[in-house]
Order: structure tokens, then sequence, then C-alpha cells
């Protein structure tokens, strides 16, 4: 499957392999690598599922990470995304600052 610039996306990260983790946790925290899993706009003009990406959060964070799903769903029940609506608060703050 293919994304393309904009195209709100999830990507995963590794932060810390399991020999980078700190000392002090605990055992099974160490035996384990820090992941990072995120959602945001698609930077690249092109991705697909696997490839290294950029993306910018809803917070308006940049981050990287391989590219593992388009449009995800939320799995606590609130059905499909709606691309439509991830706007509507960047529109709303654009409309409040032009105001002042």
């Amino acid at each position: 499957m293919n994304a393309k610039k904009g195209d709100w996306v999830r990507i995963h990260k590794v932060i810390l392999t399991a020999d980078e983790r700190a000392p002090q946790v605990p055992d099974d925290t160490k035996e384990v690598p820090l992941e990072m899993w995120d959602k945001g706009f698609l930077l690249n003009d092109f991705a697909t599922i696997g490839d290294e990406v950029e993306v910018e959060t809803i917070i308006g964070r940049k981050l990287s990470g391989k590219m593992i799903e388009i449009n995800p769903q939320f799995d606590h029940g609130w059905g499909s995304c709606v691309p439509e609506i991830l706007h509507i608060g960047r529109q709303v703050k654009s409309i409040l600052e032009g105001a002042e």
C-alpha cells in the first residue's frame, strides 16, 4: 500500500536496543528494546509500508521511523480514521491567529 505527502500514517522506531537500556531498570525491562509508535502527517512525497519516513504529529513534532500503517484505526472501538477530521484543529488555530 502506498501513501503520499500529507497522509495520516503510523510509524515505529526502536529508541534503545536491549543492550542500550539503563542498568537500573528492572531485569524484565532490560530484556526488551525501548520502542516508539506514533502517528503523524507524512512529510515524504511518497512512501510504502516498511519505508523509513518523516512525519509531523498533530502537535507539530517531527519524528522519523518505519511506516507501518496508513490511516491507522483506533483499536478501542471508535471506528475508522476519518482523514477530513484530522485537519480541524489546525484550521481553527489558523483562523484564530488570523483574528488577532
